[in-house]
């Protein structure tokens, strides 16, 4: 479920998982700094040993980068080579019953009762950009999400500069605006880049969307970025127009 899956295709739009999704997303240093900054931010923000739900998990890096941190974690995708290579790639993890993976189709995601009781959900590399109705999305994580519940997810930036040289970035501006979205066709699925206030109109009633991190590791040093980044809101954005990736925060709204 990756967009990044998506980039890495060649200019045939041929879709690349598994182990060619592996070799393509860890060969790129600012894809490599992007999945440190993001894991780096989960461990600041969940709670030592709780549990989490890697939404798009893709081929298991990130949920294996979890458990060895002494998390429960429950993953979902819905595309059956990248679960194979999960499957495998994290069989010790699935037998030790410290991952347990989720597969079948969006639907029956949304459908199903597991997991329940998560602590943070977590979503890398924009699984969020490839789903046009995430109020429907956000509904079912309401659901699994303990009270307090958190959902970090990092998306696509509609602001970074470095896609002004792109004539789809030009042609779609004016959506932008006008609509808070735009999609662009994608491998797999088409790719949806949203601004901030469609992220939160998208996101209630069921949770707020309270902070917005840039995709980087920070500026010095190799702490993890600081949890007490500006709120979203008015300027948010302005965090985002140096980096391909945000990280946004949503905070599970009660009752």
């Amino acid at each position: 479920m990756k967009a990044s899956a998506a980039s890495a295709a060649d200019a045939r739009g041929r879709i690349v998982t598994g182990a060619e999704y592996v070799a393509q997303i860890t060969a790129v240093k600012s894809d490599r700094l992007a999945r440190t900054a993001f894991q780096q931010l989960v461990l600041a923000l969940a709670p030592p040993r709780g549990r989490l739900l890697d939404f798009g998990c893709g081929t298991g890096l990130d949920a294996r980068f979890y458990a060895g941190r002494g998390f429960a974690v429950a993953a979902y995708d819905v595309d059956p080579q990248m679960c194979e290579y999960f499957a495998d790639h994290c069989r010790d993890l699935i037998e030790a019953g410290k991952v347990t993976l989720l597969r079948g189709t969006y639907a029956q995601f949304l459908a199903c009762e597991e997991p329940a009781d998560i602590d943070l959900v977590t979503s890398n590399f924009a699984p969020l950009n490839l789903i046009e109705d995430l109020r429907g999305l956000f509904a079912r994580l309401h659901s699994v999400t303990a009270p307090g519940g958190k959902v970090l997810a990092s998306v696509l930036s509609p602001y970074f500069v470095g896609d002004l040289k792109y004539g789809w970035w030009w042609r779609n501006v004016a959506r932008l605006l006008r609509d808070g979205h735009y999609s662009v066709s994608g491998a797999q699925a088409p790719v949806v880049r949203r601004r901030l206030k469609d992220f939160a109109a998208q996101s209630a009633p069921y949770f707020r969307l309270t902070h917005v991190f840039r995709g980087l590791p920070p500026i010095r040093g190799n702490a993890a970025p600081d949890v007490r980044a500006r709120t979203a809101g008015s300027g948010a954005w302005l965090r985002a127009v140096s980096s391909r990736f945000m990280f946004l925060l949503f905070e599970k709204v009660s009752g």
